[in-house]
């Protein structure tokens, strides 16, 4: 496990819109654009092989996005490389951030200075959420896969614990930006767990049909 002292100041950041990061939560990419290959080269030669995931915020006329303030940073845990150079990779998360400005450099990849403040326990034992009633989430969970057409192993989802029940879910139903970053943003697994319920309440009463990333 990491600890602060263990995070710098200045990380590589990967805007990609709904790829949703979690602490202790796993995330697999597919990297293949050369500036991404150069940063997971230039990561793994680092004692904590760092890359921080961020949504880009897409303004109005969406020719220019910017980056939610947000993000959460995770630690290349798996890598393979396929015959073509690709990269396929596991992101474990470590902890959120705060984007407080870009950095200036000569990578073709973005960097940025963030804040680690706020999100001390990112970087503690896993969550425990005592008001999570199983049982009544599981069965509002099956009519939503069934309204949206979706199957699950519902033996593994029913053995989860709290937080990878409900963090798993947050990264890989496919809910708009906005809402994973809403997800993201929550400040406990509890507010998390109440923030999936109403989305996946809104979109049954929605009629709109969400799919699995």
């Amino acid at each position: 496990m990491m600890n602060a002292a263990d995070l710098p100041e200045v990380i590589p950041i990967f805007p990609l819109p709904g790829a949703l990061l979690l602490p202790r939560a796993r995330l697999p990419l597919h990297l293949f654009e050369p500036r991404y290959l150069m940063m997971l080269e230039d990561a793994l030669k680092t004692p904590h092989r760092l890359i921080g995931m961020i949504q880009p915020n897409e303004g109005p006329d969406d020719r220019d996005p910017g980056l939610y303030k947000i993000g959460c940073v995770g630690r290349v845990t798996q890598f393979s490389e396929t015959d073509d150079g690709r990269y396929m990779i596991t992101l474990t998360g470590a902890s959120r951030y705060r984007l407080t400005e870009e950095v200036d450099g000569f990578t073709p990849y973005r960097r940025a200075r963030v804040s680690w403040a706020g999100f001390d326990r990112d970087l503690g034992p896993q969550e425990d959420d005592p008001d999570f009633d199983r049982a009544q989430f599981l069965v509002l969970l099956e009519q939503y896969f069934k309204a949206c057409e979706l199957r699950t192993d519902w033996a593994s989802l029913d053995e989860a614990d709290d937080e990878l029940l409900i963090n798993s879910l947050s990264m890989l139903l496919g809910f708009a930006p906005e809402d994973k970053q809403a997800l993201l943003e929550a400040p406990s697994l509890s507010t998390r767990r109440e923030t999936l319920v109403t989305l996946i309440e809104f979109s049954m009463r929605g009629g709109a049909e969400e799919v699995m990333q």
